[in-house]
């Protein structure tokens, strides 16, 4: 199976929603043929124990319900606890550790701190529930729609508040750097708390930037795909991101998880045999890293 040069961690990839990784049977030969070590799943307990049981690792599975456990209402906040509570005993069962998730909230426009207040009431709910099925929450730091834990501050706040073995993050570098937040200090300072890795870069477009700034949207100038005003996206290696040295903090820290590949890059993505190349090359670049 193919693993990284340093830190030896095991490569995969997260399940994408073209046509041609639809069906869980093809996509785990084909990851398996390709020398992949683990897939991401997202919401579906049936897709994790397919996986599971085809002999590849799951890297995540995607948490079932997500801005249902940040609402203003506190009886739709046990609801969801309840459901995330049998879902994450169905797919533990399946060996799998890290549930993926996003802090989004129901209300982005409640204030940020009043969010913040109903996500702590609820994961604080969930934690022993995650600790008694040798669990953990993976949170990614995409910084959309509300998004309640995707900068230092954010991040640090909430660990200290759950307090728990079971909070801890989807390390993916390319939100940091799209935000302007250095990955390599953000990950010096919570590599403690890695437990699941996104393979995905960020390009910075300088001239872009000078055109455009990144304060206002473009008057005439469309985005570029998976990309904003003064960025985008891409494989493993093609953006600024210093995988080498990340991977050695990882394994100083002695991290054991495993290096998902999230295609999102305009140059790969829209064709089953773009997408493929996409995950292979980004396989082999993590190779040598």
């Amino acid at each position: 199976m193919a693993t990284t040069r340093t830190g030896n961690f095991g490569i995969g990839f997260r399940r994408g929603w073209d046509d041609w990784q639809k069906d869980l049977g093809s996509l785990i030969q084909w990851a398996k043929e390709n020398g992949f070590d683990c897939l991401d799943v997202g919401r579906d307990a049936d897709a994790a124990k397919q996986v599971a049981d085809a002999g590849l690792a799951v890297g995540s599975a995607d948490l079932l319900k997500w801005d249902e456990m940040i609402s203003a209402d506190a009886s739709t906040r046990d609801a969801a606890i309840a459901e995330n509570t049998d879902y994450i005993e169905k797919v533990a069962a399946c060996g799998v550790r890290n549930l993926f998730l996003v802090m989004l909230p129901e209300n982005p426009g409640l204030e940020r701190k009043e969010n913040f207040d109903h996500m702590n009431a609820s994961f604080a709910k969930l934690m022993p529930v995650l600790e008694a099925n040798n669990a953990r929450i993976v949170i990614e730091g995409w910084p959309g729609a509300g998004s309640l834990v995707c900068t230092p501050e954010t991040y640090r706040a909430f660990i200290t508040a759950m307090d728990s073995p079971a909070a801890a993050i989807n390390y993916d570098p390319s939100h940091l750097i799209r935000m302007g937040i250095d990955p390599i200090r953000f990950l010096r300072e919570f590599v403690d708390n890695v437990a699941h890795v996104h393979g995905k870069d960020t390009e910075l477009l300088d001239e872009r930037r000078y055109e455009l700034g990144t304060e206002l949207p473009a008057a005439f100038t469309p985005d570029p795909g998976f990309g904003g005003t003064a960025w985008r996206y891409t494989i493993p290696g093609q953006g600024v991101f210093r995988w080498t040295a990340a991977f050695k903090m990882l394994a100083d820290a002695e991290y054991t998880g495993y290096v998902s590949i999230e295609l999102e890059d305009e140059n790969f993505n829209g064709t089953d045999e773009g997408e493929q190349r996409g995950l292979l090359l980004s396989r082999w670049f993590l190779e040598g890293c």
